[in-house]
């Protein structure tokens, strides 16, 4: 590798390192991490939209009169419901997309000390020739 083609990476902090199959086998492990990662942060995202939306619902059909029916969606379809039973289950919702988070940041945070792990490893093994920081 010539600094010419990488401008970025200064000749000093070049490393020829071979590659052997336990480093190409690392640097695949923390591919699919990082691929995992991402989808699970964007899955993160949606889910506390959803629970914003939730909570933001939950508050309003506080405010309805008890004796109307309230629209609910279920799939593509509205059915009218009886107050109480609206709320729960928006209750239910509620606790299962809270569970559902919680799983997800258990799994981010799983991911997360394996790729910080790999990282370690490798950024001992190839120094600066290897980037590894989400851009």
């Amino acid at each position: 590798m010539s600094s010419d083609k990488f401008p970025l990476l200064q000749r000093k902090d070049e490393r020829d390192t071979e590659v052997t199959w336990e480093d190409q086998q690392r640097i695949n492990t923390f591919s699919k991490l990082n691929t995992r990662m991402e989808r699970l942060e964007a899955e993160y995202k949606r889910q506390k939209t959803e629970k914003e939306y939730l909570d933001d619902l939950s508050m309003e059909i506080e405010l309805l009169d008890e004796d109307l029916p309230v629209p609910y969606k279920i799939g593509d379809a509205f059915v009218m419901l009886p107050l109480e039973e609206a709320q729960e289950r928006v209750e239910k919702e509620m606790e299962s997309i809270d569970q559902h988070v919680e799983d997800l940041d258990s799994q981010i945070s799983d991911i997360s000390s394996q790729m910080e792990d790999l990282k370690k490893v490798l950024y001992t093994r190839f120094g600066n020739s290897i980037n590894l920081e989400r851009s």
